[in-house]
């Protein structure tokens, strides 16, 4: 596979497949395309101006997006993935498929079963934060095809490692480290929103600093913080599909379906004009805004 001549097709076209296009795209080594369900309405008209803005073409159909192409990227959103697969399924002519969704590993496994006579699954576990790093952001790859997509990444440069042969590999990584990583973001909205209201703000922060010596509370609360507020939405689907990875382990997801509630709710403060405006100032700042926005429990 060349890097001068890969054609690449994208199957949902959000904040996930627009960074890691733009990033493969400004290498000038790519043929895209894009398709994503919005694209014939209204509200889809952002997304497909970021198509040809990024230098994608905009497909009329799933069927035509991955027509031609040597690789597949499913980019949509996790209660999606496999309406996604069912979408392209039978167009499919032995291309590379990668399902970067963040679902469970039984869910990538069920995906990979709907299109193993058409394609070569690929389970990829997106490790961090897409943005600013984008299509360098680091992946874990599954599968029985995920050495066939090295040659791929190493011409671009990514940074991926395979996590097993099996489907389901990368997947189980992230979601049960999201257990903790997004257990986290709503523990610190739950402990430092309680320590706003109460006034208690520095000394809790002292008392943490004390029992985890060496960690930036302050500036962990307001990344905590931003991240839920802009991105809590697509964190509670995800944090489902952890929830139904622990349920597939034998493991009732309590602190998981509270997360969900927590990042949910935080989607909908993070809304708030006031909030919005200190996103990007210190977490003091924050606390004050999302404590005023957030609804006090009735008793």
């Amino acid at each position: 596979m060349s890097a001068n001549t890969v054609k690449i097709a994208f199957i949902g076209f959000g904040e996930a497949g627009q960074a890691i296009a733009a990033g493969l795209r400004e290498t000038g080594a790519v043929d895209l395309t894009a398709w994503d369900i919005l694209f014939p309405q209204d509200t889809g008209a952002k997304l497909r101006d970021a198509a040809q803005k990024i230098g994608a073409r905009c497909a009329s159909s799933a069927a035509d997006a991955v027509h031609d192409r040597e690789i597949v990227i499913s980019a949509v959103t996790a209660a999606s993935s496999l309406d996604a697969a069912r979408s392209v399924a039978e167009h499919l002519r032995g291309q590379l498929f990668l399902d970067i969704n963040s679902v469970s590993p039984g869910r990538k496994q069920e995906t990979a079963k709907l299109i193993d006579k058409t394609a070569r699954y690929v389970d990829v576990a997106v490790m961090g934060p897409i943005h600013p790093a984008r299509h360098l952001t680091p992946m874990l790859l599954a599968g029985a095809h995920a050495d066939a997509i090295m040659p791929f990444v190493e011409a671009f440069g990514m940074k991926a490692a395979t996590a097993g042969p099996e489907i389901g590999a990368a997947a189980a990584i992230k979601m049960v480290r999201s257990v903790m990583v997004k257990g986290m973001e709503a523990l610190t909205y739950e402990c430092f929103v309680a320590a706003t209201r109460a006034g208690v703000e520095e000394p809790v922060l002292a008392s943490l600093a004390k029992s985890f010596p060496g960690f930036d509370w302050p500036k962990t609360v307001a990344y905590n913080i931003e991240r839920m507020a802009n991105h809590g939405t697509r964190r509670a689907a995800e944090m489902e599909e952890v929830a139904a990875t622990l349920r597939e382990l034998g493991i009732e997801p309590r602190m998981a379906e509270a997360t969900v509630m927590r990042q949910r709710e935080m989607a909908q403060i993070g809304k708030d004009a006031a909030v919005r405006d200190t996103l990007d100032k210190d977490y003091a700042s924050v606390l004050k805004a999302v404590s005023a926005a957030a609804k006090p429990r009735q008793n």
